[in-house]
């Protein structure tokens, strides 16, 4: 199957997604830094945004399929919960490369949005307490920022707790 191309003057695939969709989205771009040692901390400092509305895109092995766990970035991924809301035995990082191959976005700019392949998604039940959060768009220093209900609407997403301090 063709992909369909992506309208010109459109950032990324992840926003491309959400522009088919009719999905309401506001963008924002930052000057990354590569010496930060966090995507998602940078993307919140330099937003000025509270870091749990900040989501970071992490792609798992759950029983061999690739999937995707997003949670708030100060937090860690409970992989134990994550592979129990996938109805999987066990789940196990991705190795980046894997990662990158398969999303088509780089790691610190991996989208859940406008993927090569679609993979199953839980985002982590704290973004329902807010009214909009961040996710990567598809690039590093470029965020999305929409209503949770959206996100999983978007990406036929399962909410579960799913991230620890």
């Amino acid at each position: 199957m063709a992909r369909a191309k992506r309208p010109s003057g459109v950032a990324t695939p992840a926003v491309a997604e959400l522009l088919r969709l009719g999905v309401s989205h506001s963008t924002h771009s930052y000057e990354h830094d590569p010496a930060h040692p966090s995507y998602g901390l940078e993307a919140a400092e330099a937003l000025g945004v509270d870091p749990s509305r900040v989501f970071k895109t992490l792609v798992v092995q759950a029983d061999g399929e690739l999937a995707f766990g997003i949670v708030p970035v100060p937090c860690r991924l409970d992989l134990k919960a994550l592979a129990s809301a996938l109805g999987a035995k066990r789940c196990e990082m991705a190795p980046p490369e894997l990662a990158e191959r398969r999303t088509g976005y780089v790691t610190g700019g991996i989208s859940p949005l406008g993927q090569r392949s679609r993979l199953r998604t839980v985002l982590d039940a704290s973004a329902l307490e807010h009214g909009t959060i961040h996710v990567s768009g598809g690039r590093r220093g470029f965020e999305v920022e929409l209503a949770p209900a959206d996100l999983v609407h978007a990406l036929t997403a399962f909410v579960s707790v799913i991230a620890r301090d």
